[in-house]
């Protein structure tokens, strides 16, 4: 089954994605996906949208257009999989809960790691949205593991 991969995914960031699907002989295209980055071309009833660790998910978590788009797609029965390559100590989502955010230091204000764990809970319940965690090395395998390819 081919995986589409959203336009607006950076060659850069994506490169040991890619090559790990041309390794597994998964067909991939480039086009623009209304919501998420990445989907099966056969259905897009599940879409992935990658965070390249906690700090990006924490800065768009408090961004209105991240809402919107969960919103929009919960409201036209798409679900997304928030697939974050953190690494290390954070394996699922309960963990998100003593994650100390780096940035703290710099300006006390921003979202700590039980705050960032309340929203994506909350997310959870409200729109059905899934948080899976991975390192960037398994990026790939996992994109096909829950695409079911």
């Amino acid at each position: 089954m081919t995986v589409i991969i959203d336009t607006r995914e950076k060659a850069r960031a994506i490169r040991k994605i890619i090559a790990t699907f041309d390794r597994c002989g998964v067909p991939h295209i480039s086009s623009k996906l209304w919501v998420g980055d990445y989907a099966r071309l056969d259905s897009q009833l599940t879409v992935i949208d990658r965070k390249q660790n906690l700090n990006e998910l924490a800065g768009n978590i408090c961004e209105k257009r991240f809402h919107e788009e969960i919103k929009r797609a919960h409201e036209h029965g798409v679900k997304i999989v928030f697939l974050v390559e953190h690494g290390g100590p954070i394996k699922e989502l309960v963990d998100v809960l003593f994650w100390e955010n780096p940035r703290k230091k710099e300006s006390p204000k921003c979202i700590s790691g039980d705050h960032l764990y309340k929203s994506m809970v909350s997310m959870s319940e409200r729109y059905g949205v899934e948080w899976k965690f991975c390192s960037k090395e398994e990026t790939g395998h996992r994109i096909m593991e829950i695409l079911d390819l």
